[in-house]
């Protein structure tokens, strides 16, 4: 199966991170410079996406990646982590630090 985007989810999670930080269709559509607010209700909306562009300025703005705006059907991946071998603990010493941080 391709992975893809829900359009519909993903502008219904781009509104509960705009109301969590008290964002408004107006501030967004200022912060990307658009003509009007109209992309930013189709966005929420589900009836289109924003570019790649916005979507990384939006994830500047809403301070989240870009994989936490989207939603998919797709599982997470974790990010791959090319190092020498002599790194490799450290690594996993704080990877392992970071896992216990997230579960409290």
């Amino acid at each position: 199966m391709i992975p893809e985007i829900n359009k519909r989810e993903t502008g219904i999670r781009l509104r509960r991170i705009m109301d969590k930080h008290g964002i408004s269709v107006k501030d967004v559509q200022r912060y990307l410079g658009l003509g009007s607010v109209q992309s930013v209700y189709h966005w929420l909306n589900g009836i289109s996406m924003p570019t790649v562009d916005n979507l990384y300025a939006l994830s500047e703005l809403f301070g989240v990646s870009v994989d936490a705006m989207l939603c998919g059907n797709r599982t997470y991946l974790a990010p791959e982590i090319h190092t020498r071998a002599s790194d490799c603990r450290r690594i996993q010493l704080y990877y392992e630090k970071l896992i216990k941080a997230r579960a409290a």
